[in-house]
């Protein structure tokens, strides 16, 4: 059976996302892009303008003997609000929706099944609003959206909001960092 697996997974600002998942053991790649519209390659300026119907994604590739897709779900419904509809914090549009799409059957089984017990917990203040959406044609961002964070820590929003927010989740999932 093949340990590589894939997660497909929209928060918000696909920047706080990456870095965060890049920085796990058992991922072997977190790549920015795009899914969940209709608009053919689509570019950031596009997607900006909240029209194409695309959100901001990070794509995950993920060994799956070091880290599960249930442990990628927990972090993912840490590192942001999954009761904000159509926007993280100041970040407001449908391609910052909160989004998981799934890649087989299991996937959604454990999304639904996580966002049910988030529920029943009460661990969110509102009702989650995730969408669990079968997965669609990823488009891989612009280059420069890759490992942003990693490239750009003096920028403004990083400095204001990544780095807050990954300060935050190294704290919580210490032991799973690379």
């Amino acid at each position: 059976m093949n340990s590589i697996e894939k997660a497909t997974l929209a928060g918000g600002c696909f920047w706080c996302i990456e870095a965060a998942f890049n920085s796990l053991q058992g991922i072997i790649k977190a790549e920015s892009g795009y899914m969940g519209g209709t608009t053919l390659s689509p570019s950031y300026e596009q997607i900006c303008q909240g029209d194409t119907g695309h959100a901001e994604v990070v794509q995950i590739t993920f060994d799956s003997t070091l880290i599960t897709f249930n442990d990628i779900l927990e972090i993912f419904f840490a590192l942001h609000d999954p009761t904000q509809l159509n926007k993280q914090g100041n970040d407001v549009g449908t391609q910052y929706r909160s989004a998981i799409f799934y890649h087989d059957n299991q996937q959604k089984i454990a999304s639904m099944g996580l966002i049910t017990k988030i529920e029943e917990e009460q661990i969110w203040p509102g009702k989650v609003v995730t969408e669990v959406t079968q997965l669609k044609e990823f488009y891989s961002g612009e280059l420069y959206h890759q490992e942003y964070f990693k490239n750009n820590p003096e920028n403004q929003y990083c400095q204001a909001v990544v780095s807050p927010k990954l300060a935050k989740f190294r704290k919580k999932f210490a032991e799973k960092l690379k």
